[in-house]
């Protein structure tokens, strides 16, 4: 699928959506948007961006029906996990400011990592969020990053570069 018609799906899906929900938002959705100063985190092929009465809405509960509405979007559109970075929905500026977060958080945990010599562990997060931790720590050539853990409980470890990690540990054991 292109990236038009993309867009046009995502426009179809929204204006229903929103209408029926009875929220006050306007969205503009832009394909191709022009790269911003912070764009090497994130480079969408499509842009959705949120404004009006009702688009604090969208940011309560750390921004969870902005990302529901986006995860929808996705999942209409049959985007696979690997291209899910195609798609971005934003709101007052959330995406940048959470981008900024994380890179803040990075840096934190990297002195923490330097000062202690223990791994630290990230809250769990999106694979886009996880994506960004992982570039912030990219040129922190005395530490290393791994994700960890399963779906929803998924997060990055933020390792001394030769700390030894434990091998993963199997899901399941068998019973003899």
């Amino acid at each position: 699928m292109n990236k038009l018609e993309s867009a046009n799906q995502i426009n179809a899906f929204l204006g229903p959506v929103i209408k029926h929900a009875g929220l006050k938002l306007r969205y503009r959705i832009t394909v191709d948007p022009p790269l911003a100063d912070d764009r090497d985190w994130e480079r969408p092929d499509v842009l959705v961006e949120f404004a009006g009465p009702d688009a604090s809405l969208l940011l309560e509960r750390g921004a969870e029906l902005l990302r529901s509405l986006e995860l929808l979007a996705m999942e209409m559109l049959h985007l696979p996990g690997n291209e899910h970075e195609k798609i971005s929905f934003d709101c007052m500026g959330h995406r940048k400011a959470r981008i900024e977060e994380l890179r803040l958080s990075a840096r934190v945990a990297a002195d923490k990592v330097r000062e202690t010599g223990a791994p630290y562990n990230f809250a769990p997060m999106s694979s886009r969020e996880r994506r960004i931790v992982h570039l912030a720590l990219r040129d922190e050539h005395d530490l290393r990053t791994e994700s960890d853990g399963e779906g929803p409980r998924r997060s990055v470890v933020l390792y001394p570069k030769d700390y030894k990690s434990a091998p993963p540990q199997p899901a399941f054991r068998r019973r003899r």
